[in-house]
């Protein structure tokens, strides 16, 4: 809640019964080994970069939610590349600011139109629903192996940023086995990011780093993918059909789950996506006085981390064997579609003297609206590569 809403006002309560739904997830992810608490989830991020909230800003910075001239429209310029398309988004060579000209042309323009020819750019935008979109389940399941259980499963997390390893993290948390598979010519980019948080998503785990453009490179990734008891990636499904990894055209072994994290599922392969504009895409998001505002910090990637690892764990406890198809978008529509835990009033109560407070207007209870706390990390991450020798002969040995 401290993460939404205005910047120069007070903190917004959430659209959905946030905490209470993450509290069912946690409970039954710590039936099935692992355990993290619910304000960690969502703000650990915020709290080890000193994040806020900012209204129709990401916490980021990287986010803005425009008025477009039939709604709302949520752009994403967190790349270089993203901020030298603004010209080609916008049809002319003069641009002075880009968001400032960015968004003096969606006011004019309807929101989807305008969406869609962003994202035929590959720059992640998504018009803001006008109610939920009923979503059954936040992920697609199919058969890919025959079942079967192992102690401690081997994870093989191919992913980078934030939503798969903390789906890696937390499958670690419950005692699996995790290696961090990087290509030498391009790391995780979160490695030149907040070291706090990637020490706290990736302590403990192995790291393995291979040349993906080397044949030699390429036939050490299949071994690791072969061996793997779980494989977490977040890649375009066409990336991995040139590497030739595609979970539907491989021969796996039995008990295999392949958690694959995508923006809006590998039915839409083309259309990329980041945390804060997947949720707006899900319709989740906070409102003040009417207009949206962006809800916590790219609340997509904790909440869809959480939900992939509960999808592998349940998976693993049955025997396994299946791909799990998980769309960021679908995740935050689920908990947008949830509706309010409470249906208030909730007054917010502000004291110089002390934190905010929300009250409930039903119950009489009333809770203070904390900071977002930091991660403690069990240890440091390891440098890129530092386990490929042994590990790799390990494979070669089995």
């Amino acid at each position: 809640m401290a993460l939404t809403g205005e910047a120069d006002g007070p903190p917004d309560l959430s659209p959905a019964p946030m905490l209470s739904l993450i509290g069912a997830v946690r409970s039954a992810l710590s039936r099935l080994g692992a355990d993290i608490g619910p304000g960690l989830l969502l703000g650990g991020r915020a709290g080890a970069m000193n994040l806020t909230r900012r209204g129709r800003t990401s916490a980021g910075g990287a986010s803005r939610l425009l008025p477009a001239a039939d709604g709302w429209l949520a752009v994403t310029l967190s790349r270089p590349d993203d901020v030298d398309l603004v010209p080609a988004m916008l049809g002319r060579a003069d641009v002075s600011d880009h968001w400032q000209d960015l968004a003096t042309a969606v006011r004019a323009a309807p929101a989807r139109e305008f969406a869609a020819r962003i994202r035929m750019l590959g720059v992640p935008a998504a018009a803001l629903p006008t109610a939920p979109s009923p979503v059954s389940a936040p992920w697609k399941v199919t058969s890919i192996a025959a079942p079967h259980r192992t102690d401690r499963p081997l994870v093989v997390d191919l992913s980078s940023l934030w939503a798969g390893p903390l789906c890696a993290h937390l499958l670690g948390r419950a005692g699996a086995r995790v290696v961090k598979v990087e290509s030498t010519r391009r790391p995780d980019g979160a490695r030149s990011g907040n070291r706090r948080f990637y020490d706290w998503l990736h302590a403990g785990h192995e790291s393995v780093a291979v040349d993906f453009t080397s044949a030699a490179g390429r036939a050490a990734l299949a071994r690791l993918v072969d061996a793997a008891d779980v494989v977490i990636e977040a890649s375009r499904p066409r990336a991995l059909a040139q590497l030739g990894l595609a979970p539907e055209h491989l021969d796996h072994r039995p008990g295999k789950v392949w958690v694959g994290i995508t923006g809006y599922g590998r039915g839409r392969p083309d259309r990329v996506a980041f945390g804060d504009d997947a949720a707006v895409a899900g319709g989740l998001v906070g409102r003040h006085e009417g207009r949206p505002v962006f809800c916590a910090d790219a609340i997509a990637d904790p909440l869809t981390g959480l939900v992939a690892a509960l999808g592998a764990l349940g998976s693993l406890a049955g025997g396994g064997g299946r791909l799990i198809d998980v769309s960021m978008r679908d995740v935050a529509a689920a908990f947008a579609g949830a509706g309010p835990g409470c249906p208030g009033p909730h007054p917010i109560r502000t004291d110089a003297a002390g934190p905010v407070v929300v009250e409930c207007g039903r119950t009489g209870r009333s809770q203070p609206v904390l900071p977002p706390r930091a991660p403690v990390p069990g240890g440091t991450a390891a440098p890129p590569g530092r386990d490929t020798g042994p590990l790799l002969a390990e494979l070669h040995d089995r």
